[in-house]
Order: structure tokens, then sequence, then C-alpha cells
């Protein structure tokens, strides 16, 4: 009788708490971009991340036990990093209109401020069947909903706060659209001629009444 194929675990076994292992986990990170930038995803692998970020095979599968669980790891990182950005440039300052707010939010979200957000990919998305769950996938769309909520609050010059409903819809229209400028790979200038129509969009459907 034959031995049914492991299952590949594709999910991280646990998250980093002490400064120590953030470090460590983040080291991780680097290298996991940094070889798949050079050697393309299907030449990756776990062992090479642990030898090139100089830590232990064993520690990193402590968190990743597979490549898979590694990839699933930094999308995560990317979106909570994205979240946590947004609260500090959109939703924490006091000095700002609610017409800065929301141009600082699109810039974040359409891609445009690069230099201390996480590397998105196209490849992500190619890899999104072999990794991703729907209970996943609605449960960052939830997060990132509440951080919209969270900056719409902030706007409280907006002359009348705008639904739920809409707060929701300007959501996926943003991040839908920012998904597929990356599958379709829109080069800069068409990147930032983009992110200015959802700028326009966005301030016209918060102005509006709902």
């Amino acid at each position: 009788m034959k031995t049914p194929p492991r299952q590949t675990r594709t999910k991280p076994l646990k998250r980093p708490t002490q400064a120590r292992a953030r470090f460590t986990v983040q080291a991780i990170f680097d290298t996991y971009v940094r070889i798949w930038q050079r050697e393309g995803w299907e030449r990756l692998t776990t062992r090479a991340v642990a030898l090139e970020a100089g830590v232990a095979v064993g520690t990193l599968y402590d968190y990743f036990p597979s490549k898979q669980a590694l990839h699933s790891g930094y999308v995560r990182h990317c979106i909570e990093t994205l979240i946590r950005t947004v609260d500090e440039q959109v939703v924490v300052p006091a000095d700002l209109t609610w017409q800065q707010r929301i141009h600082r939010l699109i810039r974040l979200l359409c891609g445009l401020e690069r230099t201390e957000l996480s590397w998105f990919h196209p490849d992500m998305l190619a890899l999104e069947a072999q990794i991703a769950e729907q209970k996943h996938q609605r449960r960052a769309s939830e997060e990132l909903t509440a951080m919209w909520q969270r900056v719409v609050d902030a706007c409280t010059d907006l002359p009348e706060p705008p639904s739920p409903s809409r707060v929701e819809a300007l959501h996926l229209a943003v991040w839908g659209g920012r998904r597929y400028a990356m599958l379709v790979q829109l080069d800069e200038s068409q990147l930032r001629q983009w992110a200015q129509e959802m700028e326009h969009m966005c301030l016209a459907a918060l102005q509006s009444h709902n």
C-alpha cells in the first residue's frame, strides 16, 4: 500500500513576538525577496534563504515550514506594513485636510510611495491559487476596509461622513485596481495617471451626498 504524499504546509507556524525574533524574520523576508528577484520562484528554496540570511535552517522552519508558507507570511507582512504606514502617515497627523488625507492614502495604495513599503509584485498574484484561502482573502479585505474607515473618521472636516457601504466600495475599487494594474504591469507613467484618476474619483465620491 502506497504512503500518501506528504502535504506541503502552506501557512506560517507562528509570529515573532520578541525583538530579536522580529529582526530574524525581517532578515528572512529581505533575503526571500532578494533571492526571488534574482533566481525566480521555481529555483528559490527555504534552505537557500536561510543560508543567505545567516540563520539556521531549523530557525527558519520554526516559522516557515515551506517556501509556500514563507510566501504566505511575506504577503501578510506586506499588508500589515501597508496598513501601519497608512495609520502613521494618513490617520495620525492632526493638521491635514480631508483632501490631503485622501491624496496620501491613494498614493500609498496605488504604489507610488515605494521607499518604505514592502515588495508587491505581479508574481504574487500568480501564486495565489497555490497558497491563498478565501477566508484569509476576506480577512485581509476586512482589515483594509477598516483602515479606510479610520482614514474617513480622521477626516473631521468632511461636510458629511460617507456610509460604510461607500467606504467599502472605495476600498474595493482602489485595491482591485491596484491588483489589476500589477497584473497588466502598467509602466510608471500609466501608474501615475491611473492613481490621479482614482484620487479624483474618491474625492468626488466622498464629497457627494450618500
